[in-house]
């Protein structure tokens, strides 16, 4: 994958590992192994815990009961072997999102 056609430096961007963690942080630089070094960084941590356990049968089996939590990283290099997707982040709608309402699943790691 060549970064230097996708996103500039300097740009926030979204990445999700191959073990299903979701890092978000400001692009300062990269190189041919896809190795990414990231500025100000973070990692949203989705929530595990049940609320409600659901019947069989229903989708997801449980509604969660914490939100987003973000994990402070600041200055941060993720390997490029460890790297499942790359995607640019508009700023604007991320800053408009509660993460304290947001609900979601965990990812699961990326299988070979």
């Amino acid at each position: 994958m060549k970064l230097t056609y996708l996103f500039q430096i300097l740009e926030t961007i979204s990445i999700i590992t191959n073990d299903g963690r979701n890092i978000v942080g400001v692009l300062k630089g990269f190189d041919q192994a896809t190795n990414i070094i990231l500025d100000e960084s973070h990692e949203r941590v989705y929530s595990t815990k049940c609320l409600i356990h659901l019947p069989p049968g229903t989708f997801g089996f449980c509604i969660l009961k914490e939100g987003v939590q973000q994990l402070v990283l600041g200055l941060y290099i993720i390997r490029g072997d460890n790297i499942s997707i790359v995607g640019e982040l508009d700023e604007e709608l991320d800053a408009s999102l509660d993460l304290s309402k947001l609900r979601a699943h965990p990812l699961k790691p990326v299988i070979h």
